[in-house]
């Protein structure tokens, strides 16, 4: 079944009850990162579910438990920024990803001295653990991590547009970096039953419905001027660099990480619309405990330098402006370059407004504005010359 748009997946799906917590926690994050001109990273990771009830016990899963994202975000701190990670409830995380299971308690010795009780770390650990422990305890006070969660899809995309709002004002300073394996199919919301399906009434037949494409308004209208890394996962090698070239041509982003199921531990191909590239690790390296996402990590923070001294393409939008705005127009709008501030008449009121261009096949170059005194763009009459 076809998908329908974007902006009728928001209209239809509620946001998470933690929403605006979340939703004041990452505005908090990129304006203080932001204030000190700081690069920040969205690193989102693990799988999404669909829900096949309201009251959820049973949901189709999207496979991943995490390892890219969260070992990729260690990475990101390493190399200076500051890391959104945007993770699945439960999924693989920064630093503790190293101790699963039982490990941990395996590295801990409990000691009784009366009435007091001590637990220390095993001699033969505390090379395990205190590197990894020093490294947490230093992004913890640099306040160089968030960490959000979600579980379903329709979570996920209202986390990932929240957290592009917050991002649109770092301009090419943000990276996202979208390694979570996000669900192509769902069931819309009118269409999925209150309660447990119960057994009695026979199988279900269940219709599922093609999720809309975020990439598109992300790229065009959320974060125009982020460098933006998308993933392409497959099990087919001959459509593996066919699909990431069709992707990177139809959104028009920076890169796709491209990986198959079987080898995805330790070979990708880094695929940009000019070149690609293949990361493998050695029999040696994968021997060694390396992790391929430091040699991934290391090309796109190299690509991204790239990205921000040729001045990144586009500019950061206005506070106010982003994500937000995008529902008011489906063509791509973008800011000039030309920080003119003109008068618009809207009705009977005169405004000062910034003036955009818009980009997308239906302009025809209209020139759009946005005004800090309303929430829209619109089309106006200009009583200024703006050069574009």
């Amino acid at each position: 079944m076809a998908s329908g748009s974007w902006e009728e997946f928001f209209a239809v799906h509620l946001p998470p009850t933690d929403f605006e917590d979340n939703r004041t926690l990452l505005k908090e994050f990129c304006e203080r990162h932001d204030k000190y001109g700081n690069k920040i990273v969205l690193v989102t990771s693990g799988g999404t579910t669909v829900p096949l009830e309201h009251n959820t016990v049973r949901f189709v899963d999207n496979f991943s438990a995490g390892t890219r994202g969260s070992a990729s975000a260690e990475y990101f701190l390493e190399h200076g920024y500051a890391v959104i990670f945007m993770h699945r409830q439960k999924s693989l995380e920064p630093f503790t990803r190293h101790f699963s299971g039982q490990k941990l308690l395996d590295m801990l010795e409990i000691q009784e001295r009366g009435p007091n009780t001590t637990i220390t770390v095993r001699p033969d650990s505390v090379d395990v653990l205190a590197p990894v422990l020093v490294r947490y305890k230093a992004a913890l006070a640099a306040g160089a991590v968030l960490q959000v969660a979600f579980t379903s899809v329709s979570e996920y995309f209202w986390l990932l547009r929240a957290a592009c709002e917050c991002l649109a004002r770092l301009g090419p300073r943000a990276l996202l970096y979208l390694a979570a394996a996000v669900s192509d199919f769902y069931i819309p919301k009118d269409r999925v039953p209150t309660h447990k399906m119960q057994s009695e009434s026979g199988a279900p037949v269940i219709q599922l419905q093609l999720v809309p494409k975020m990439l598109a308004p992300l790229v065009n209208l959320w974060v125009p001027a982020a460098y933006v890394v998308s993933f392409k996962l497959e099990t087919d090698e001959s459509l593996l660099i066919p699909k990431a070239r069709a992707a990177l041509e139809k959104y028009k982003h920076k890169m796709v990480v491209a990986n198959m199921l079987q080898s995805r531990h330790h070979r990708v191909i880094l695929v940009s619309p000019e070149a690609s590239q293949e990361i493998v690790l050695t029999r040696e390296d994968i021997h060694a405990g390396v992790d391929i996402e430091s040699a991934i990590v290391s090309e796109i923070v190299r690509l991204h330098a790239e990205h921000l001294a040729g001045g990144g393409a586009g500019a950061a939008l206005p506070a106010g402006a982003g994500a937000s705005d995008a529902h008011e127009s489906r063509d791509s709008v973008t800011r000039t370059a030309h920080r003119s501030v003109c008068l618009v008449r809207k009705g009977s009121q005169l405004f000062a407004a910034i003036p955009l261009v818009c980009t997308g096949p239906n302009c025809a170059r209209i020139v759009w504005y946005k005004s800090e005194l309303f929430d829209t763009l619109l089309s106006a009459l200009v009583l200024c010359t703006v050069g574009l």
